[in-house]
């Protein structure tokens, strides 16, 4: 596996397409930080960090809506890929669906969102979009 975020963002598209409730995902130190990131934005139910084998696996609960069993996650772009890195600075910081949605940034002071970078004034590596 040459692409470790786009295989996460995969996983989570596919489990989404097939109406699942809970998806298992190999874990590392970033994919933690990504699953943080969407649990405090609000597009996950829960998650859970299982240390079984030398790298353990996160439990994601996915989130749908009662009434309509629509997910919350509409679409999982990834940006920056091995082959081409994608980099912004703080004044040129992406805006996903005119502010709705987020982009995921790998900074100097950590993953955080591009709300949370601007208003530090960091730029970073962006990693995906979310919305």
């Amino acid at each position: 596996m040459t692409d470790p975020i786009a295989d996460y963002l995969t996983r989570l598209r596919n489990a989404i397409k097939a109406n699942h409730r809970v998806v298992e995902i190999p874990a590392s130190n970033l994919k933690r930080e990504m699953t943080r990131i969407l649990f405090e934005q609000g597009y996950i139910l829960n998650y859970k960090f299982v240390e079984d084998g030398p790298q353990g696996t996160i439990k994601i609960a996915l989130k749908y809506d009662p009434v309509n069993k629509v997910n919350s996650i509409k679409k999982l772009v990834r940006v920056s890929k091995p082959g081409l890195r994608k980099y912004v600075g703080f004044k040129d910081m992406p805006r996903v669906l005119n502010g709705l949605g987020i982009a995921i940034l790998s900074t100097s002071s950590g993953v955080m969102t591009n709300k949370e970078a601007a208003n530090l004034k960091i730029g970073g590596e962006v990693l995906c979009y979310v919305y």
